[in-house]
């Protein structure tokens, strides 16, 4: 849970005048827009409702071919691969997708976002090989209509470069990050935001493979880099998570813990204290203080990390079981063994599952 690696998930708005009425089409647009904020402040529940209403005014105003209709499906699908339920979002992208194809044709801008889109919810479910054929696909969709220098082909570059990082092919991914990073600044400039992410990323390619000499420099820029645009920027919280991590990874405990600190009250001042990245900065302290037998001030914060997530994505998604393992470890180190086992069979229930 420690990295955040994914630099865009494109949702298009397409608000296009019809036959119906002002008055359906602003209520569409402004659920759409409400179930995005909602969605933005980890409040997935309401998000979804909303989305669902939203998808319903889309199909009896618009019709159920028309794009509108697809970028509600598009949205509902975004809540619900957050929220784990991969089996009720694939057919909203399936669907997406295939209204997409039959509006614009295959070779279409917005084909390649709904390929993307798709590409990441079987990225999350480990169907990789789904996944890079759908990113190679979108990839060349961009290259061919918007140019090789555009910044969503930057960002599909690196997309794809997380299927290879995720697998372990470090050799093939690192090529990819590092061309994204170079058309990001050029296109973009040097400072921006894309810039950082595309740092982070390559820098979080570098920690897994343990070169951490190579690592923190960029981790550092990538911080530098959004601090300009506020120390208190939940994009500030990410680069002091993952230098964290890059600290703990060596050992070098004094210097992670402050930073997780700062980072977790980022996150609870711009998100509120319910956030699913406030559960995660929380799991990654938590993590920092069990390796250094720190289980009493561990112990808490696994509790509190797993009550946000399940209150935030239900008592059976994977990131609930990855903080349930580590408790359990916790657990296992302070004695409490039939706590522990209690923990890893949750744990192995929910995985079965997936």
């Amino acid at each position: 849970m420690g990295r955040l690696t994914q630099i865009f998930l494109l949702v298009v708005l397409i608000l296009s005048r019809t036959a119906y009425t002002y008055a359906q089409e602003a209520l569409w647009k402004e659920l759409t827009t409400n179930s995005m904020t909602l969605f933005q402040q980890g409040r997935y529940s309401e998000a979804i409702k909303v989305a669902e209403k939203a998808l319903k005014v889309a199909e009896k105003t618009f019709g159920n071919t028309h794009p509108n209709f697809a970028t509600s499906l598009t949205n509902l699908a975004i809540i619900y691969r957050v929220q784990g339920r991969y089996a009720e979002a694939e057919p909203l992208y399936k669907k997406s997708l295939a209204l997409s194809e039959k509006t614009f044709g295959f070779e279409h801008p917005q084909v390649a976002t709904d390929m993307n889109n798709l590409a990441v919810l079987y990225k999350v479910q480990g169907r990789y090989r789904e996944a890079e054929l759908l990113h190679k696909q979108s990839l060349e969709v961009w290259v061919k209509t918007l140019g090789k220098y555009h910044p969503y082909v930057a960002a599909s570059m690196n997309n794809l470069a997380e299927i290879y990082t995720d697998q372990g092919r470090y050799a093939e991914a690192e090529p990819l990050y590092k061309l994204s990073l170079a058309l990001f600044e050029k296109a973009l400039g040097p400072d921006s935001p894309q810039v950082a992410a595309s740092m982070n990323n390559l820098a979080e390619l570098y920690r897994a493979q343990g070169k951490y000499g190579r690592a923190e420099p960029l981790h550092k820029l990538a911080l530098g880099i959004r601090e300009r645009f506020g120390p208190d920027h939940p994009h500030v919280a990410i680069s002091l998570n993952n230098l964290a991590e890059l600290y703990r990874d060596q050992g070098r405990f004094i210097e992670a813990e402050p930073l997780y600190r700062r980072a977790l009250k980022i996150r609870k001042k711009a998100l509120g204290p319910q956030h699913i990245d406030v559960a995660q900065t929380m799991n990654n302290l938590a993590e920092l203080y069990r390796v250094q037998a720190k289980y009493v001030e561990a112990e808490p914060l696994y509790r509190r990390a797993m009550a946000v997530l399940e209150k935030a994505l239900g008592s059976e998604h994977p990131h609930v079981a990855n903080v349930l393992e580590n408790m359990a470890k916790c657990c296992r180190n302070m004695g409490k063994e039939e706590e522990a086992e209690k923990l890893e069979a949750r744990v192995k229930e929910i995985r079965s599952k997936r």
